[in-house]
């Protein structure tokens, strides 16, 4: 992926991954060095969106910033993991081609309009990365916007009880 189809540079990058790594390649370093994300990391990031959990949200986000990853990349591989997930949903006959995040196990538990929702916000958190103050904060405040937003009527388990019950309370109006 990462010398996008180029041979020259699928060649560069192996030199380049055996210099950063001293001649030992593995996953683990060859990925601090190209800044990817790990198909776990995007699971993980699904299932805490899934448990609206921010706390294990941003754990994750912890996680995957000692890579230095390319937030850019991240919210790409986000949104083709929701993208087959709405695909399992929605085509009865579809096959799932990736081996990324437990697809059917996703299609199941949630609902449609949320992974329609999720998969927007992430198209366009990548769309506007570049104005944030940084990657990071523009990444992070997309997934904020996906576990802040969700349709009044979803029927998921995405949907904390308190966030059905509670009303909201009025903006005060700025003088």
């Amino acid at each position: 992926v990462s010398a996008d189809g180029s041979l020259r540079d699928g060649l560069s990058l192996l030199d380049q991954a055996i210099a950063f790594t001293g001649g030992t390649l593995q996953a683990d370093s060859v990925r601090a060095m190209l800044g990817t994300v790990d198909r776990n990391q995007i699971e993980q990031l699904l299932r805490a969106l899934c448990a609206r959990d921010g706390n294990a949200l941003f754990d994750t986000v912890a996680q995957l910033s000692t890579f230095s990853p390319d937030f850019s990349q991240v919210l790409d591989r986000l949104a083709e993991n929701l993208h087959e997930i709405q695909m399992a949903q929605l085509v009865p006959a579809y096959q799932a081609t990736s081996q990324r995040v437990s697809i059917k196990d996703f299609a199941q538990a949630m609902d449609p309009q949320v992974i329609q929702l999720w998969y927007q916000m992430a198209v366009l958190a990548k769309q506007d990365l570049y104005l944030a103050p940084s990657a990071r904060m523009g990444f992070e405040m997309g997934l904020l916007r996906m576990l802040a937003f969700v349709p009044l009527d979803s029927q998921t388990s995405t949907v904390a009880p308190a966030a059905k019950e509670a009303p909201k309370k009025a903006v005060p109006a700025v003088k």
